[in-house]
């Protein structure tokens, strides 16, 4: 039970690094030039479901792209619960 939610915490710690890490590159702070760069970890952490975003329209794509982590991490919370809950 440990170990599961060191992985979701450590997934999710991920996540809010790469929005900072993004976030700071978009805005110039810290005297960050703008990288486009910057959103490649982000799109990792998304795999695979960056790849179901094609039909959407293009505006919405980044934000859609955003959000696709959220769904490791509900996926990966759910794996932990449904395999270590005390329900015979």
């Amino acid at each position: 039970m440990r170990l599961c939610r060191v992985i979701v915490i450590g997934f999710a710690l991920a996540y809010l690094l790469s929005l900072a890490a993004i976030a700071i590159s978009y805005f110039n702070l810290f005297g960050q030039e703008r990288d486009p760069l910057s959103a490649i970890p982000l799109v990792l952490l998304g795999q695979p479901w960056v790849r179901f975003l094609d039909p959407f329209p293009e505006p919405w794509r980044p934000w859609l792209a955003g959000l696709t982590p959220v769904l490791n991490l509900i996926i990966l919370a759910g794996i932990c619960r449904a395999v270590f809950s005390k329900r015979p």
